[in-house]
């Protein structure tokens, strides 16, 4: 029973990251983590979210913008590689602290300012690139982040989903096997990957047929305030774990 609502809040987190428009592992990941520790939620998210990510490209595949993916990419997958090498080195509730911090600010500044951009330029999607990446390497989830410095570019919606798919694709094969190779995911979870792969795909698809279909803004903030109650649980177990 545990195992299906497993399955069930994935399928759930793939539709919403794909029609909210930033990303699945801001939704699945803190979900994640009420069922498994901290470094098995990241490799389980992590195929998830390239899974996803795959599908979003198939899906939206007659736009990309490339000269993006270079600028904001390149920085992306190097930084992701410093992240996911660090998570060995960081406790697991000061990991969820940072991630509860990041979820936090990240949800409330989207409410408060849904307007805001950075200045779309060359030196701010470097930027950008990096400290996404160096966030989806360490806690598992920076597409908020990378979200937020790609919006700036005002693309057309389906040219922001798939470049954005593009990019974090780049960095989920890039942090997976540093995953794997630190023996993240412990062999009772081997047969949640095949599984994983297909409820992404199809969340992606469920997600590609609705996206037009409803309010983007109410939805997006109801989206933001359950992100902000969540994250103020993981808080409260990073404060625990420091004191």
């Amino acid at each position: 029973m545990v195992e299906l609502l497993f399955f069930v809040l994935a399928f759930i987190a793939e539709i919403i990251g794909t029609t909210a428009g930033f990303g699945s592992s801001t939704i699945f990941l803190p979900l994640a983590l009420f069922f498994v520790n901290f470094k098995t939620a990241l490799i389980l998210v992590a195929f998830f979210h390239i899974s996803g990510n795959i599908g979003r490209i198939t899906f939206f595949r007659h736009g990309f913008n490339k000269r993006l993916i270079f600028i904001f990419g390149v920085p992306s997958v190097i930084l992701t590689v410093f992240g996911a090498l660090l998570v060995n080195h960081t406790p697991q509730d000061i990991l969820k602290l940072i991630l509860g911090i990041f979820l936090l600010i990240f949800s409330i500044a989207s409410i408060v300012k849904p307007d805001f951009k950075f200045k779309s330029s060359d030196k701010n999607a470097v930027i950008g690139g990096g400290l996404s990446g160096f966030l989806a390497g360490l806690i598992g989830t920076g597409g908020a982040l990378r979200g937020a410095f790609l919006t700036a570019f005002n693309l057309k919606k389906e040219v922001y989903i798939a470049t954005a798919a593009f990019i974090a694709l780049a960095v989920d094969i890039t942090r997976i096997p540093i995953y794997f190779g630190s023996g993240f995911l412990e062999s009772q979870f081997y047969f949640y990957l095949p599984l994983l792969f297909v409820i992404a795909i199809a969340g992606s698809f469920t997600g590609k047929k609705i996206v037009d279909r409803i309010p983007q803004s109410s939805f997006r903030k109801f989206v933001l305030y359950i992100i902000a109650i969540i994250s103020l649980k993981f808080i409260y177990d990073g404060i625990l774990f420091l004191i």
